[in-house]
């Protein structure tokens, strides 16, 4: 094949042409880059196998251009970074099984070999560095058909396959959500009679699955074939749990699997924030516990979001999710994706505004692409006048936020200020004084000044018995006085407890 093969032109193909004919080796390219290169998708991802030593043409390759190689003997391979890229080498192989690991014995095999192994069709084309070879395609399992037919299937028996590493399973249903394949018949139902085994899987390369499919254009589908195959189940129960619809007399509430589904594309659509995508998954996730029937009103989930935030904690424990500010970013969101279906109320006051800004901060926007999200209405007009409402919200955000700068806010009270005034060592009061100064500039009752915040905390401090030992002056000037003038309202807006947790979204 012709030199200019695109795929092929950078100069690190050459360079290895020569040194595995000059050792008298084969070497292919194989796998994704071969793939995503028919697909046009880019790739960086550079698999080299060699029949013989991988480790052996790595080295050559690292003394020629004077490149760093990385060499990993435990596995048989090696890196080498050069002319922009990174090459990954690896001899050729075949392997086998235990029924109780998905770690396989290896040993020294053919480009037939190594191809069997290889997880699907689309994943074993490979392409000859060798002289006159360069550049020709390899293609035993006709893995160009199953691209152009949209099809995820195996090289070999499907059965084995899936139980020799049960890790594939996953990987057929997240590179079907990526590419917008489907999976052929045989490798489909095998997934469903090996589904069981993924559980010797581990739960990181579960979630490495998992996290991609969560980052697909369209992440619903990964879903619905974990859920057809059997494996959600087993590897996210709680998301599991959420389907189904349940029916006293003419009331039923919608199927929370569906709508769930319907939010995490709805917001892959305007958002890539891995962890934002995850609020979407789990921002109902506490229904099916909240749930119950009220004969006047019918289905509810009161407290649902109060719930769901709690457990956002012990899953991603479970799944080995980041214990980090990701995970906390995601408990606020599932804990306030209810607050913006409370101000999209006419009558809503600032303060319930202001409030929202406080707890949301930084993340306000986030919550509000969550929230417009969650509306899945199949009645246009509703989906309409929710939307058209959000947007007055975050016109009264702004408002708020330029008069008041509340996303910043710090109440000019700290509990080393009271402890000082007081001489107290850390306590509950301490607590309760600086969370009644924090609500009164909230709701308007003070300014956010430090002389009427000092004058409250005496106040307060009197209530609880508290003698005051000394003055305590502000070491610097507030730097952000919430000038809070409260737009008269005819109605409150409900409470927490209050809010339409049956059928508003």
């Amino acid at each position: 094949m012709a030199e200019e093969f695109a795929p092929l032109a950078n100069p690190v193909f050459r360079k290895i042409s020569r040194i595995v004919d000059a050792l008298g080796v084969e070497a292919y390219v194989v796998g994704g880059y071969v793939r995503d290169y028919y697909l046009r998708r880019p790739s960086t991802d550079i698999d080299v196998v060699v029949v013989g030593s991988g480790i052996e043409v790595a080295e050559a390759l690292g003394r020629e251009v004077k490149g760093k190689v990385s060499v990993f003997k435990t596995f048989g391979t090696a890196m080498v970074r050069a002319y922009g890229a990174e090459v990954e080498f690896v001899g050729a192989r075949k392997e086998s099984y235990t029924q109780d690991s998905r770690k396989p014995q290896v040993e020294p095999g053919t480009l037939d070999d190594d191809q069997r192994r290889r997880d699907f069709t689309i994943n074993a084309m490979a392409w000859c560095l060798n002289g006159e070879r360069f550049g020709e395609l390899v293609d035993p399992f006709e893995g160009m058909y199953d691209l152009e037919d949209c099809i995820i299937r195996t090289p070999c028996d499907p059965d084995i396959t899936f139980s020799d590493d049960p890790l594939r399973m996953m990987r057929a249903v997240r590179f079907a959500t990526q590419l917008g394949f489907d999976i052929e018949e045989e490798t489909f139902d095998a997934i469903v009679r090996n589904r069981e085994r993924i559980k010797i899987v581990s739960k990181e390369r579960i979630l490495t699955e998992l996290n991609k499919i969560v980052l697909s254009p369209v992440p619903s589908m990964g879903f619905d074939l974990l859920d057809v195959t059997g494996l959600l189940e087993l590897i996210f129960p709680e998301m599991h749990r959420l389907k189904g619809v349940d029916r006293v007399g003419n009331h039923a509430h919608k199927d929370n699997f569906r709508h769930t589904l319907k939010v995490l594309d709805n917001v892959a659509r305007k958002s890539d924030d891995l962890w934002l995508r995850w609020a979407a998954v789990l921002h109902d996730i506490a229904k099916p516990l909240t749930k119950a029937y009220d004969r006047k009103i019918g289905w509810t989930f009161h407290q649902h979001e109060v719930v769901g935030s709690k457990m956002v904690r012990d899953i991603f424990r479970r799944m080995k999710l980041p214990m980090n500010e990701h995970m906390k970013f995601v408990q606020k969101m599932v804990y306030l994706h209810l607050r913006p279906i409370i101000l999209s109320e006419d009558m809503v006051t600032d303060s319930a505004v202001r409030r929202l800004l406080f707890e949301a901060g930084d993340d306000v926007e986030s919550l509000m692409t969550l929230c417009e999200a969650d509306i899945t209405s199949g009645i246009d007009a509703k989906v309409k006048r929710y939307l058209a409402n959000f947007e007055l919200v975050r016109c009264k955000m702004k408002d708020l936020e330029e008069r008041d700068r509340v996303r910043n806010f710090q109440p000019p009270i700290t509990g080393d200020i009271i402890m000082k005034c007081y001489a107290l060592q850390p306590c509950s009061a301490i607590g309760e004084i600086k969370e009644v100064i924090k609500n009164a500039i909230l709701d308007g009752e003070i300014r956010n000044d430090y002389a009427e915040a000092y004058a409250l905390m005496e106040r307060l401090a009197a209530e609880r018995g508290l003698q005051k030992v000394r003055d305590v002056a502000p070491a610097t000037a507030p730097e952000n006085v919430l000038a809070v003038e409260e737009t008269p309202a005819t109605e409150e807006a409900p409470t927490a407890a209050e809010t339409p947790t049956t059928e508003t979204k």
